[in-house]
């Protein structure tokens, strides 16, 4: 039998583990149950992957990610490894076919949700399998506290119940001491070892900025630092803007989000990765489990939802140890606008009893009904239909799919088709009159060979590629196809999807959940007064509080945050004498702004600021009508 060291270089490819990895799989080989605290990056994977390698039988893993459970098997399978996942959408049959696979075929890891637990026969099945370890993956989402809490994961003990013996290891990125004791209690981790390693990240220098245009900012930090760098912005529409500025300015980016496709998804990845373009632009929908260790420079247009989810995503940077940059930029609008997004469209008990009454309603599902039936849902006629406010609907939703009330399944994705109706003949007559749309037409024949005879499924993506054309354009031919009567052309937008759990109880169902729903609702206002602490602060060390909201508090101070850069940038008088010697001496050759003076001067924008307003006080420079500065001649 391999030690784990043995294994970590033969399967792994790695010589040593990172702290405290080894402790952690030692704890779990000995059959204790072990609490993992490792800040993102920190190799939390290996922790439960390996052990589970070094003993006979299969290792449970739950998670709450679909993404990061295909990711992780993905990854196994590369290795050589047998790992099955049970992800949404698969038939109870092939359920049931997967499960015997593990059963029977010597498979060592099965990944699934906390929901997928809970039906019957996955759990009549996992009973019968020789399970060495079980692992919850994001634990923190067992508590109330917790970023994320999911009431599913509360199910978890289920597999406590089933093997009593068989050691268990929770982990986690982001855990306060609250929710670190929530999970243990709810994990029933009687003595459980809690292992943790320190959230500092000492080469990372976390900065909040005063900016009023973000996006000068921005180009002057990409510029200031040129490795690979992701920037989060709040919504889709504004990854697309972000991007096509930086590429303008001569900066390379592409944009992620939840709405594009999956081929988008992983063709703008494998560029990012392979570093063909420098800069991500993107929703918080990206980067878990995304493993791109060069990452330099992380920037936060806008404010987080909570410091959990900053720590994680700043986190992404200089997971290779080199220094990197997480930069927070803020203005005027900021507070407004984090409070407005993510206080006042919380839906409250009152709403949710309404939308989810309304929900039964708009489907004509009466009182005892409607147990695991699904419908297509049209989201926004909904709204209309009860005259909602759409994100406090949404969210409202969410909340119930949290807790197993309803599946609310999300499909914003285009289902195109196509049939020509016309001869081969009479088709390239009309394209040798109508040449501009052939490049197209062409492609979509030479694609798709069944199309003459029946209703055709067609990719946009594909097409687009193949002739260097936008998905637009495609669309735009496929119209033109259709008004002058050379195909039948169908587009059908699929927008959601809603599974009703249980029957219909109105206000019975509601009341089990209302305590919830109200803690859920204090929890975010705690988190989001949490974020702009941070970003007001400007006494106490940026890693110093970051540190002290996940539990350590006697952390040093980084001397290199925004914070700690301040103290050391009061001027002395020698230092506003060389300054102003050399503003004068820059100007004495033009006016210039206060930008321009920015950037052809060795100081930061702050100590020039100030160095020209003791100018403009003394008279020796003035702004001109182009609010530029220039000299007083005497």
């Amino acid at each position: 039998m391999n030690t784990p060291l043995e294994l970590l270089q033969k399967i792994w490819g790695f010589t040593s583990f990172r702290a405290p990895q080894q402790e952690i799989i030692e704890r779990i080989l000995k059959g204790e149950d072990v609490l993992a605290l490792l800040p993102t990056g920190g190799g939390k994977s290996i922790c439960f992957q390996l052990p589970a390698m070094i003993n006979n039988g299969i290792c449970i893993v739950i998670s709450p990610l679909v993404a990061l459970m295909k990711d992780q098997v993905e990854n196994l399978k590369q290795k050589g490894i047998k790992a099955i996942a049970l992800t949404g959408g698969i038939k109870y049959e092939e359920v049931d076919a997967l499960l015997d696979n593990c059963i029977y075929g010597n498979y060592k890891f099965l990944y699934l949700s906390p929901e997928r637990l809970k039906q019957d026969l996955v759990q009549d099945r996992i009973r019968q399998m020789p399970v060495n370890l079980i692992a919850i993956d994001e634990a923190h989402c067992i508590s109330q506290w917790g970023n994320d809490f999911r009431p599913a994961y509360r199910d978890c003990t289920i597999l406590k119940d089933l093997f009593p013996e068989v050691p268990v290891i929770a982990l986690t990125a982001s855990a306060t001491p609250k929710v670190t004791e929530d999970i243990i209690a709810n994990l029933q981790m009687k003595h459980a070892t809690v292992v943790k390693k320190s959230f500092a990240r000492p080469n990372i220098i976390y900065s909040v900025l005063e900016e009023p245009d973000k996006h000068y900012r921005i180009k002057l930090l990409l510029n200031q630092f040129k490795g690979a760098a992701i920037i989060y912005v709040r919504s889709r529409k504004a990854t697309i803007e972000i991007s096509n500025f930086l590429n303008t300015n001569h900066i390379t980016a592409t944009f992620y989000h939840g709405g594009i496709s999956s081929i988008e998804k992983d063709e703008r990845l494998q560029l990012w990765l392979q570093n063909k373009v420098r800069v991500m632009v993107a929703t918080n929908a990206f980067g878990m489990g995304i493993d791109k260790p060069d990452v330099q420079t992380v920037i936060h247009m806008n404010l987080p939802e909570n410091i959990e989810n900053y720590y994680q995503e700043a986190g992404r940077a200089g997971r290779n140890g080199e220094l990197s940059h997480a930069i927070l930029l803020k203005n005027e609008s900021d507070e407004l606008q984090v409070k407005k997004q993510f206080l006042s469209v919380l839906p409250d008990v009152a709403f949710i009893k309404l939308l989810y009454k309304k929900l039964y309603s708009y489907f004509q599902i009466s009182y005892g009904e409607g147990e695991h039936t699904s419908h297509n849902f049209k989201f926004s006629e909904f709204c209309h239909t009860y005259q909602f406010n759409t994100i406090l609907a949404y969210n409202g939703l969410k909340l119930l799919d949290r807790h197993s009330i309803v599946t609310f399944s999300e499909n914003f994705d285009k289902q195109t088709t196509i049939q020509f109706i016309v001869s081969n003949h009479q088709l390239f007559s009309y394209l040798d009159t109508n040449y501009q749309l052939e490049t197209i037409t062409q492609a979509i024949l030479r694609t798709y060979g069944g199309v003459f005879d029946l209703e055709t499924k067609i990719n946009l993506h594909l097409i687009s590629s193949k002739t260097g054309t936008s998905e637009k354009e495609v669309e735009h031919v496929l119209r033109k196809l259709a008004k002058d009567e050379i195909i039948n052309y169908s587009a059908l937008n699929r927008d959601t999807q809603i599974t009703f759990l249980l029957p219909r109880e109105d206000e019975k169902t509601i009341n089990t959940i209302a305590k919830d729903i109200r803690q859920y609702k204090h929890l975010k206002e705690l988190q989001v007064k949490a974020i702009l602490n941070y970003i007001n602060d400007e006494e106490v060390c940026k890693s110093v509080q970051l540190l002290s909201y996940f539990g350590e508090i006697n952390g040093d101070t980084c001397g290199t945050c925004s914070v700690c850069k301040k103290e050391k940038e009061e001027l002395t008088a020698k230092d506003i004498k060389d300054i102003g010697k050399q503003l004068i001496q820059t100007l004495s050759k033009g006016a210039k702004t206060s930008r321009e003076l920015s950037e052809q001067l060795p100081y930061s924008e702050k100590a020039i600021i100030h160095v020209l307003r003791l100018l403009l006080d003394y008279n020796k420079i003035k702004v001109n009508h182009k609010n530029q500065y220039t000299l007083i001649t005497q």
